[in-house]
């Protein structure tokens, strides 16, 4: 598996639905056609790297949920999630 560049700080930074909402700016510019070569270029690297750090924010949120067992007894336990 190759490994994936480290993310700008910028990104980094940012909260899952900031780094979405700008994700979906760029597809937005992109799909609009009227951005010059190189922009399009450096709009679709930028998304490529929000588009990782919010798969990266989705996993972190899926490995902290836990679901919820009730046993034979009655009794209330957790098991934890999946994450595939």
């Amino acid at each position: 598996m190759t490994a994936l560049p480290p993310l700008p700080a910028d990104i980094a930074a940012l909260s899952f639905e900031d780094a979405l909402a700008e994700l979906e700016r760029i597809v937005r510019q992109l799909e609009d056609g009227r951005a010059k070569l190189d922009d399009a270029i450096a709009a679709y690297e930028r998304g490529t790297a929000l588009k990782q750090h919010c798969e990266a924010k989705l996993r972190e949120a899926q490995a902290k949920i836990d679901r919820i067992t009730v046993a034979a007894d009655g009794t209330i336990g957790s098991d934890p999630a999946r994450v595939e």
